[in-house]
């Protein structure tokens, strides 16, 4: 699944590979209460957001970005063959669904230039790599990977106590190949796109600006999970690292969106995903585009 959408000198395709129910929206988030769910049900529906069980529906999926002179993978989902006990939807999985989806995109993996991942999650590195020969190897073999120094150093870390898979099976041998650079906040890329540093999801978690002398669009990786968050900014997810530093950075992120008028394209917000973000009481909302 694609879906196509242009803003000047850009261009933006969603390269959806699964859109599911994943977990109940108050284990999802421990600080939800019974009537702040009760109170955001009906838009939730409405947006395609959480089932009649209350679980919340979440899109896993990339971005290519096309600029005048770059075309740029946002993150690579969740990938196949690789192990994932945890996930069964996702341990050892080999459908054709993201590599379809990139094919009715005009887009094939000799065509990235960059790949940029907001951070090292597991769904956003899998397709990173591809199993070659029993060996991992560039899934996209003509880009540069760009991974930010603050969430590789902090991977590193990790994984020097305990083997981390996504990092090993979809990192490291990127790096390895001679195909990464490790960036610090002020990376570029030409005059259209530049990274963000956004902490708090993980330690060195960027978001993704792109346009010319201005934003145009917003990449904001796993700064928000669900539309919930943006009527809630301070709720948290179980998966952030530092919740509060999470809350402070979400809220200047839609703050930013809101000033700019710029496109906000998360990760995880079900189909159509993008949209403009508005101010609402102290909160915020979204007009899907």
């Amino acid at each position: 699944m694609s879906a196509t959408l242009s803003v000047n000198d850009l261009t933006i395709q969603r390269i959806v590979e699964q859109e599911v129910p994943f977990l109940a929206a108050r284990e999802m988030f421990p600080d939800l209460t019974p009537d702040m769910l009760d109170e955001s049900r009906e838009s939730l529906k409405q947006a395609k957001a959480i089932d009649d069980r209350d679980t919340l529906i979440l899109c896993f999926q990339s971005y290519v970005v096309k600029t005048p002179h770059h075309t740029i993978l946002i993150d690579s989902c969740i990938g196949n063959d690789k192990p994932r006990p945890g996930r069964p939807a996702w341990n050892m999985k080999t459908d054709d669904t993201y590599m379809r989806a990139l094919a009715s995109a005009g887009v094939s993996v000799n065509d990235i230039d960059f790949v940029m991942c907001t951070h090292l999650h597991v769904d956003h590195v899998g397709w990173n790599t591809r199993l070659d020969n029993g060996r991992w190897a560039p899934s996209f073999p003509n880009a540069r990977y760009i991974f930010g120094a603050h969430e590789y150093d902090h991977w590193t870390a990790q994984n020097a106590k305990a083997e981390v898979p996504p990092f090993t099976d979809s990192v490291l041998p990127v790096v390895e190949a001679a195909r990464a650079d490790i960036v610090g906040d002020d990376f570029a890329i030409g005059d259209h796109v530049r990274i963000l540093p956004t902490p708090g999801h993980t330690p060195g978690h960027v978001a993704i600006a792109v346009g010319k002398g201005r934003d145009e669009a917003l990449f904001g990786g796993d700064l928000m999970h669900s539309p919930l968050q943006l009527r809630y900014p301070e709720l948290s997810p179980k998966f952030d690292v530092d919740p509060r530093q999470a809350a402070t950075t979400r809220r200047q992120f839609l703050e930013r969106c809101c000033d700019s008028g710029a496109l906000c394209c998360p990760a995880h917000f079900p189909s159509p995903s993008i949209g403009r973000i508005r101010r609402n009481g102290n909160g915020f909302s979204c007009e899907w585009v």
